[in-house]
C-alpha cells in the first residue's frame, strides 16, 4: 500500500476551496490528459454527502472505470473520497481544509491506495504508481487553486 500527502496553500477561504474541490467538472478538467470523464452517478456539478461518480479513464495505456463515493462530508473541514467498484485494491483519498490565518486555505491531501494483483501491484506501486498518483493529484490542485482563487476574487 502507499500513503502519500500533498499540501497546498490557496488565497481563498475554505468554504471556496472545499466545494471547487467536489466539481466533477473541475475535476474532468484537471484529468484532460487522461480523457478522464464521469459517466455514471453525478456527472457535472458539486458532489454532496453519499454521491457516487464512475470516471472512465486512460492510464498508462489502460482503459478503466473506476465509482467513488463520498464517503465522509464535513463542510467546510474535510471531505473523504473512496473507491466503491474500480481498479485498485484500495483507494482512499482524505480532502482536509483549514484557515491559513490570513484569510486563505491550507488544503492536505492524504492519500492512501494499494494496487492490485498481490506481488504484482506491489512492484507496480513501488516502480509507476507511487511517483504518478502524488503527480495527478498535484496537477488537479492547480486547477482547485486556480479556480477557487478566481472565484473569490
Amino acid at each position: 500500500m502507499v500513503r502519500f500527502e500533498l499540501t497546498t496553500r490557496i488565497a481563498a477561504p475554505p468554504e471556496t476551496v472545499f466545494d471547487v474541490s467536489l466539481d466533477v467538472d473541475l475535476h474532468q478538467a484537471s484529468m484532460a490528459g487522461s480523457g478522464e470523464r464521469a459517466v455514471a452517478g453525478v456527472t457535472s456539478g458539486r458532489m454532496g454527502p453519499g454521491d457516487t461518480v464512475t470516471w472512465r479513464a486512460r492510464h498508462y495505456g489502460v482503459r478503466w472505470r473506476m465509482t467513488s463515493r463520498i464517503s465522509a462530508y464535513e463542510r467546510p473541514g474535510y471531505f473523504v473520497d473512496e473507491q466503491a467498484r474500480g481498479p485498485f485494491a484500495r483507494w482512499h483519498h482524505a480532502h482536509h481544509f483549514a484557515p491559513d490565518g490570513a484569510g486563505g486555505t491550507v488544503m492536505r491531501d492524504v492519500v492512501d491506495f494499494a494496487a492490485p494483483l498481490g506481488p504484482l501491484g506491489r512492484i507496480a506501486e513501488r516502480l509507476a504508481l507511487g511517483r504518478y498518483m502524488p503527480r495527478l493529484i498535484r496537477a488537479r490542485n492547480v486547477y482547485v487553486r486556480e479556480a477557487a482563487e478566481r472565484a473569490s476574487a
